[in-house]
């Protein structure tokens, strides 16, 4: 039996950034609690020690001895050859329509797995050091105006603007700090209600256009069917005097 490593991360709590734990185990009755058991399945943490009683992780997905990862949906525990086409995961398609024949593994998890990824759903009585313990602040703040509202529980009268996070940069020596904010997507501004109106009437003008110009011609065209009607009339009535003139 290899050496397991199990890559642990904690549920998203707030905003605090995933804190990932290796643990190495080779102990296969420790292991056993999580043969057999499918990508997404929780499994009870208690046999992993007394620090981890009354933890529930999920499983999340692996790979095997070779590198090959596991896959959602692949109901086997054996390394399998799918044929992978655009939108598959796992796979960026190169050129347009190309499909390719691709290594993976099932997603049911056995005795064949190096590393085994898990993510903490319910916690425990105790912190697990270096897991639960520490909690990593987000490096970037949210950028769309709704999320901002969200975030510092704002109405819309709010200035969203000035709510936003500042992210501090490397201090220079001699120089001031600095600090560097997102730029806030879907922002509803006068310009942008400016803009707005200007090309709804731009809209406006271009439809009141094309009605225009569709009429004149219509008009046109109706003046040079009468035109050719009347051409056509001419010359039958000057053939018709040609020919009784001659008779």
């Amino acid at each position: 039996m290899e050496i397991k490593t199990m890559e642990i991360l904690p549920g998203r709590n707030g905003h605090s950034a995933l804190i990932p734990l290796l643990i190495k185990i080779d102990d296969e009755k420790i292991l056993s609690i999580f043969y057999d058991k499918r990508i997404a399945q929780e499994v009870a943490a208690d046999k992993l020690g007394d620090e981890w009683k009354g933890y529930v992780l999920k499983i999340s997905g692996g790979n095997d001895l070779q590198g090959f990862c596991m896959m959602q949906g692949v109901l086997t525990n054996q390394r399998v050859r799918l044929l992978f086409k655009k939108g598959m995961p796992g796979y960026r398609q190169r050129r347009t329509g190309e499909r390719k024949r691709k290594s993976i593994r099932g997603c049911i998890v056995d005795s064949r797995l190096s590393v085994l990824d898990l993510v903490v759903v319910k916690k425990g009585e105790q912190d697990i050091p270096g897991l639960t313990d520490t909690t990593q602040p987000r490096r970037l703040g949210p950028k769309r105006v709704g999320k901002i509202r969200k975030l510092f529980n704002l109405s819309k009268e709010d200035d969203v603007r000035q709510y936003v996070v500042h992210r501090p940069l490397p201090e220079k020596e001699g120089k001031k700090p600095r600090t560097k904010a997102p730029k806030i997507q879907r922002l509803v501004t006068p310009t942008r209600l400016q803009r707005k109106r200007a090309v709804l009437a731009q809209k406006q003008r271009r439809a009141e256009k094309n009605k225009r110009e569709a009429a004149e011609y219509a008009k046109l065209l109706t003046q040079r069917q009468k035109e050719k009607r009347q051409a056509l009339l001419s010359r039958r009535r000057s053939s018709h005097r040609s020919s009784t003139s001659s008779a």
